[in-house]
């Protein structure tokens, strides 16, 4: 389908675009001038990860086209939490926690959109401004009023819940209502008629989009994009060892690099229309080519998106550590000893096993496949096969390196402490 604004042109192409509560009126507004669209961001962790790199790239995407991205960082909701599709309440975050991870999350966002641009950059605004100065009975008569019981548990984020019998309390039950009133407010403060969010949103979404409609009879908008699912069905962001985060101080950039240098190669074509700025033209070239003969795209995702992430500078970093860990036999690994990999106390040398070091690195799923790969000859250090009753030598000292390998292709620095 071909649209009147560039943006959603595109957006489509290169498969951000998942659902939207009116695609038409929304094309014909973007089409005809520079619009400012919102999205936001709880803030749980002092970093993003790879599961909102979606809808940063869709923001990216969208001032690329010439329209203003607005982030909206949830100081307020985050008290709350929004319970779609979660099977537990979110522990509550004190006011500092709040602060320090809301430095953390705008640190991780000044890669991707410009703040300081007051003329064409993001604008990053905090839901406790009004949220946090809500008095309840006013805005249970200015707002609750436009809102249905029926239609809310109607959503599938409440639904679902409440079929699986989960404990849905009555604050979170009101996050959907704040996250309207998030919209509403920035629509009558801001003029934003535009809200993005991940498919999961949709019902929140909807909700801010009605209130609009029947509170000040405006049109406003809602668009979705789809989550980052991997071509089995999975959920795509996590490792062994947890998520894949943006910040560089909670995953180096080289094991950031190696997580997209290792996808599964169904999923490679699809993560560059995604994550890269490559043109669509060039991309498609990759669409014919299969299996291993892939593995060309695969290291250049890993490298545009690690470029986008941590700045083109780290590649050279990255290719430093990645030359020790593939090139040859018996090479230097000293250089490890600052970077990436599996940090290993000295106080444990003599008492670990490699079973233990494989599971808890994320290099094998279960202590099983580590036991059949070292059964099997499967396992290196130092290049030299080693058995399953091996055990880190207890002669090493801090600093000293050892390149644990699975195979030919899973390598990883173990480095003493």
């Amino acid at each position: 389908m071909k649209y009147k604004s560039s943006f959603l042109n595109e957006a489509a192409e290169r498969g951000f675009f998942y659902q939207s509560t009116d695609l038409e009126g929304m094309d014909e507004f973007l089409a005809t001038g520079k619009r400012l669209g919102y999205l936001g961001f709880d803030i749980t962790a002092p970093s993003l990860h790879a599961g909102h790199l979606i809808p940063i790239f869709l923001l990216r995407l969208f001032r690329k086209h010439g329209h203003k991205p607005v982030v909206l960082a949830g100081g307020g909701t985050t008290k709350i939490g929004d319970p779609s599709f979660k099977n537990a309440t979110r522990p509550i975050l004190t006011d500092k926690e709040i602060a320090d991870n809301l430095a953390g999350i705008k640190s991780c966002l000044d890669t991707f959109l410009d703040f300081e641009d007051e003329k064409s950059g993001a604008l990053l605004l905090n839901n406790a401004d009004w949220l946090d100065e809500l008095n309840y009975i006013p805005f249970l008569r200015e707002i609750g009023k436009y809102f249905s019981i029926n239609r809310m548990i109607g959503f599938e984020s409440v639904k679902a819940k409440l079929t699986a019998n989960d404990s849905l309390s009555f604050s979170e039950f009101n996050y959907m209502i704040l996250q309207a009133y998030d919209f509403y407010t920035l629509h009558t403060k801001k003029g934003c008629r535009i809200q993005f969010g991940g498919q999961d949103q949709w019902g929140n979404i909807v909700c801010g989009v009605e209130l609009i409609k029947k509170k000040l009879g405006e049109e406003a908008y809602g668009f979705t994009n789809p989550l980052l699912i991997s071509a089995n069905g999975q959920k795509m962001g996590k490792t062994a060892k947890g998520a894949v985060w943006l910040s560089k101080d909670l995953l180096s950039p080289y094991d950031f690099c190696q997580y997209w240098r290792n996808v599964d190669y169904a999923d490679v074509v699809k993560l560059m229309y995604l994550f890269t700025d490559l043109d669509p033209k060039e991309i498609r070239k990759f669409e014919s080519v299969k299996g291993e003969e892939l593995n060309t795209a695969k290291a250049l995702l890993a490298d545009e998106i690690t470029a986008i992430v941590h700045g083109r500078d780290s590649l050279d970093e990255i290719r430093r550590t990645a030359s020790g860990m593939f090139g040859n036999k018996g090479g230097d690994l000293s250089s490890f000893a600052s970077g990436a990999g599996y940090r290993l106390k000295q106080s444990r040398l003599g008492c670990v096993f490699l079973t233990d070091i494989l599971v808890d690195s994320g290099m094998c799923s279960s202590r099983g496949e580590a036991k059949r790969l070292l059964r099997n000859n499967g396992v290196y250090v130092n290049d030299k096969t080693v058995g399953e009753d091996y055990k880190i030598p207890t002669n090493l000292s801090s600093g000293d390196v050892l390149k644990l390998s699975c195979g030919k292709k899973k390598h990883l620095p173990v480095i003493i402490d």
